[in-house]
């Protein structure tokens, strides 16, 4: 496992969920500003109103799992720093470097994530 390539992707990866929840986080806000002074208005037809609260809730759910992603990210630097990157938390052996080129905050080798989910704690 070379650290500084696993340290270059989780960056990289931080860089692009914060990206993405910063762009649904200013689309939200916007569509939540919209539709308020739409709400002020009698003139707006009830399935637009619905359509804009669903898009404010598919926006509000991109930002919820982006902050979910980069809570792993998280994990995953301080694993990188205490050398434990690359391990997996359950059984010990090395992760996969495909797994890890897919999932770069993956916590678990695919035998133990297969477990974890069909006892139905998904974690990565």
């Amino acid at each position: 496992m070379d650290t500084d390539q696993a340290l270059r992707r989780l960056v990289a990866e931080r860089e692009r969920l914060e990206e993405l929840r910063l762009a649904a986080g200013r689309l939200s806000a916007g569509a939540a500003e919209a539709a308020e002074r739409e709400l002020a208005s009698a003139d707006q037809h009830p399935a637009e109103l619905a359509t804009e609260t669903i898009e404010r809730e598919m926006d509000q759910s991109v930002v919820a799992h982006a902050e979910t992603e980069l809570a792993e990210i998280d994990a995953a630097l301080v694993r990188l720093d205490q050398g434990t990157y690359g391990l997996c938390e359950e059984c010990g052996r090395p992760i996969n470097e495909a797994r890890l080129d897919a999932l770069p905050a993956a916590r678990y080798c695919v035998e133990d994530q297969a477990k974890h989910s069909r006892n139905g704690r998904v974690r990565r």
